[in-house]
């Protein structure tokens, strides 16, 4: 049960703990230990009476650093939830040296607001913070965006409150319509490095504002991953003009986003020689054609020196393109880095290719004309429209 005295540990034990009863027994040696710096309970599931006595548990432990209480809430009813979560997060509040709290995979959506709000904007010591998979919606995910940018004041009211570092926060479908709370929330906090919001449905629009006025002020961002969000134009130019201020970059992820024919804005910004640390460049199913792969080549050849790794799988070129082999000679004449396994590429079609992405513009600018009407988020077919036809592209 318990891995040291700094690590507490009940994960993966598939545990169902209804009452305080039920979790007495395994958290005894937590309740004694004052030396913990870490709590892992994840992969097991906790009910409003055994939060509470976990709560009690954690209250005021000085030491503690890590809190990783995913998927902790699996199988429970939607209305136990926020009392159990509030539970914690009171408990949590009063760790003073609790800098990293991991909370995915649990069911949260609307219901969890007021709690997840309360802990983000005023726990200080906050330093890293991992919210994937959490089903908080457009609605709720403003709500936290707006939490972590209180956080950002309060921050400045202390000098011993290190800045907030990492905000993973992907598979929650937060869209556009949280994207300028998001913007604003990544302004006050500029000293973030690393940021994750994969698959949440957002669209071009909302990826050029996020970009623009938010993560472009992160000048030590080193990991971005923005993979399966729609970018076309509006988000292309927009990272266009925000990567050159990322000189610390070590990984950016922008696989599956539909950079199209404007990807070559991006290729030609990397070649600035603004990101020479970069490692990791994730470019899969873009629609990008053999142009736009050569463009890539130029900025690995000219400005990218210790690229490890550079995914272009799944766009719309030959695996025996020369740009291809071009590539590989590079990487092999380096003895550093390589090329992902090109298994699913396409040849591009001129006129299928303008016809698609007429089409593809076409639905994003149907789904925003809906988006600004006052319509159930449910019944927003342009919506379903538009995943439907990137799901097949």
């Amino acid at each position: 049960m318990v891995a040291s005295r700094k690590v507490f540990s009940l994960e993966g034990r598939g545990l169902k703990l209804n009452t305080a009863a039920d979790i007495e027994p395994h958290i005894a040696s937590l309740k004694a230990n004052e030396h913990v710096e870490e709590v892992w309970l994840s992969g097991n599931t906790l009910g409003i009476g055994a939060c509470e006595a976990l709560a009690d548990a954690l209250k005021n432990k000085k030491n503690l650093k890590v809190a990783e209480l995913a998927d902790i809430f699996t199988g429970r009813l939607r209305e136990e939830i926020p009392l159990a979560l509030t539970a914690l997060g009171t408990a949590l509040l009063t760790c003073e040296n609790l800098h990293t709290v991991n909370l995915s995979d649990n069911a949260f959506g609307l219901l969890a607001e007021t709690p997840l709000v309360t802990f983000l904007s005023q726990h200080g010591p906050l330093q890293h913070l991992y919210l994937n998979n959490n089903g908080l919606g457009p609605f709720c995910a403003t709500s936290v965006a707006r939490s972590l940018t209180k956080l950002a004041e309060l921050k400045k009211t202390n000098p011993k409150f290190p800045p907030l570092e990492t905000v993973i926060c992907g598979r929650n479908r937060c869209e556009n319509g949280s994207m300028e709370a998001w913007a604003e929330a990544y302004k006050a906090n500029t000293g973030v490095k690393t940021v994750k919001m994969v698959q949440n449905g957002i669209r071009p629009e909302g990826i050029a504002m996020l970009i623009k006025n938010g993560l472009s002020n992160c000048t030590g961002l080193e990991t971005l991953d923005l993979q399966d969000n729609t970018f076309t134009s509006p988000g292309s130019e927009a990272l266009a003009k925000a990567v050159v201020k990322w000189e610390k970059m070590v990984e950016l992820g922008v696989g599956d986003c539909l950079l199209g024919k404007k990807c070559s804005k991006v290729a030609k910004a990397l070649s600035e020689g603004k990101n020479k640390g970069l490692k990791v460049l994730r470019l899969q199913y873009n629609e990008i054609d053999g142009n736009g792969a050569k463009a890539f080549k130029d900025a690995l050849e000219k400005a990218l020196p210790v690229l490890e790794k550079l995914e272009l799988n799944g766009n719309l070129f030959s695996e025996d393109n020369e740009v291809v082999l071009k590539i590989k000679d590079i990487f092999a004449e380096r003895g550093l880095g390589g090329l992902d396994e090109l298994d699913d590429m396409e040849e591009d079609s001129d006129e299928e290719g303008e016809e698609e992405a007429e089409e593809v513009e076409d639905v994003v600018k149907r789904a925003k004309e809906e988006e600004e009407q006052d319509v159930a988020l449910e019944k927003d077919k342009a919506v379903d429209d538009l995943a439907d036809l990137l799901a097949a592209v």
